[in-house]
C-alpha cells in the first residue's frame, strides 16, 4: 500500500533547534504546556497558536505540513460547530422569529472558539513533539529513567530482590506515544488507496475506511504486543 508522504505527525529528519533537544525534556516541557494552554484566554490562545507557526517554521517544516497537522483540529472543530449549532437551535427555537432564528444559530458561541483554538494549539505543540523526536528517542530515554528509578528500588530492604530492572512501564509508555502517529500514517495510506480507486468522500468514505482503519491498528497492536512480550523473555 503507498504511503503519504503528507501524514500528519510523521518524523522529520531535518535537524532543526527542537530535534537537539533530548526527548525527556520535550516530553517534560510539551506535554504540561499542552495542559496549561486548555486554560488560556483566546488572544493568548491566539498569541500561542502564531509562536507554534514560527516554532515549527524554524524545526524546517513547511506550511503544507503544518496544515496537515491541523486535520484531527479540523475534524473535530466541525463536530463541536455541529454541536453549538444544534445547541443554538435547541434553545432560541421557540424564542426567536425564524429569520432571526436562521442567522442566529450558525453563529458560534465563544465557548466553541475558544475551545478551538485551544485544541488547535495542543495539535500544533503534539506535532512539533512528534515531528522532532523519533520513537527511538522516546524510548532510550524513557527507559534510561526507569532503569535508574528500579536500581534505586532494588536496593531497598526486602523488596529490593523482587524488583527487575527491566523497565516494563516506559515500554508501554512508549508503544502508546508511538502509536499514535502510526495511526494517522494508516489513515492516510488508506485513504490515499481510497482516492486511488476513484472513491468519493461520503457516508460511504467514513464507514468501509473507519472499519479498516479498526482493522489494521489492532493488527499492529497485536504485533507489537507480542514484540514487547518476546524480548520480556529475553532480558
Amino acid at each position: 500500500m503507498a504511503m503519504n508522504r503528507n501524514t500528519v505527525f510523521k518524523y522529520k529528519t531535518i535537524k532543526g533547534p527542537l530535534h537537539k533537544l533530548p526527548a525527556m525534556l520535550k516530553l517534560f516541557f510539551l506535554l504540561p504546556l499542552s495542559g496549561f494552554c486548555m486554560s488560556l484566554s483566546q488572544p493568548l490562545l491566539g498569541a500561542g497558536i502564531l509562536t507554534a507557526v514560527i516554532t515549527a517554521s524554524l524545526c524546517g517544516f513547511t506550511l503544507r505540513e503544518q496544515l496537515t497537522d491541523l486535520k484531527p483540529a479540523v475534524f473535530y472543530a466541525a463536530i463541536m460547530y455541529g454541536l453549538s449549532v444544534f445547541s443554538n437551535l435547541l434553545e432560541n427555537f421557540n424564542f426567536m422569529p425564524i429569520r432571526e432564528l436562521a442567522a442566529a444559530v450558525f453563529i458560534p458561541r465563544s465557548d466553541f472558539i475558544r475551545t478551538a483554538l485551544s485544541l488547535a494549539l495542543v495539535v500544533q505543540l503534539s506535532a512539533l513533539l512528534f515531528r522532532t523526536t523519533s520513537s527511538v528517542e522516546i524510548r532510550e530515554d524513557l527507559n534510561a529513567i526507569e532503569r535508574f528509578i528500579r536500581k534505586c528500588f532494588t536496593r531497598l530492604p526486602l523488596l529490593g530482590k523482587r524488583i527487575s530492572i527491566y523497565p516494563h512501564f516506559a515500554e508501554n509508555i512508549t508503544l502508546f506515544l508511538s502509536f499514535i502517529p502510526e495511526i494517522f500514517a494508516s489513515w492516510s495510506s488508506i485513504n490515499l488507496a481510497w482516492r486511488a480507486r476513484g472513491g468519493r468522500h461520503g457516508f460511504a468514505w467514513i464507514k468501509t475506511l473507519c472499519f479498516v482503519l479498526i482493522s489494521i491498528s489492532f493488527e499492529k497492536a497485536a504485533l507489537k504486543a507480542k514484540a514487547l512480550e518476546v524480548r520480556g523473555r529475553i532480558y
